[in-house]
């Protein structure tokens, strides 16, 4: 398991692998995996979601509640709304993003895959990103899940991260090596 050790070590990882080890005795690991992406995405898409779960003067009982009606809204299942309130009643909200991460990269993992985050000036298509897919298959020598996102700041090209690995062939980099290299 890539790095899972150091994962479990902090307090999210601590958190995650707890709900990892639940959600696998219930044999609801997927379920519960979406629930987490439908949780982070309403946390990115929402700014008043994000602020409330930052922040220290929001009660313990009032974070609860809003994270009970927001999972009622997203349909998560029992378990994950448990394990928010859970979260909620410990002060522990600020840190579901990175309880999030460490959730899917535990869950990851276990199923021997691998999650490579694309970046690309343009948004790619399925054929595209079934064809990165599985040349990054080749490469790793284990499944590759792709998380595509657009950046228009790249102009061009693609940038790939996989856990401490990164493969820049953007433009933007290329043309900052070129004014590197003209300067001198």
């Amino acid at each position: 398991m890539e790095n899972s050790g150091g994962i479990k070590a902090s307090l999210q990882g601590r958190y995650a692998s707890a709900l990892f080890d639940l959600a696998s005795e219930n044999g609801v690991v997927s379920a519960v995996e979406d629930d987490l992406e439908k949780m982070d995405a309403a946390i990115r898409e929402s700014g008043d979601l994000a602020v409330l779960i930052r922040n220290p003067q929001v009660s313990r009982e009032a974070a609860g509640k809003v994270m009970e009606a927001v999972a009622g809204v997203l349909g998560l299942t029992d378990l994950t709304k448990n394990f928010l309130g859970v979260l909620a009643s410990n002060r522990r909200l600020s840190a579901l993003p990175a309880i999030i991460h460490a959730f899917a990269a535990i869950a990851a993992a276990q199923r021997g895959e691998v999650t490579a985050e694309v970046s690309s000036a343009h948004a790619l298509g399925d054929d595209q990103i079934e064809a990165l897919r599985q040349k990054l298959e080749i490469r790793e020598g284990r499944k590759v899940k792709v998380k595509a996102s657009v950046d228009p700041d790249l102009l061009g090209g693609l940038v790939v991260t996989i856990g401490s690995k990164r493969i820049d062939s953007s433009i933007r980099t290329r043309l900052n090596s070129l004014a590197q290299a003209m300067k001198g």
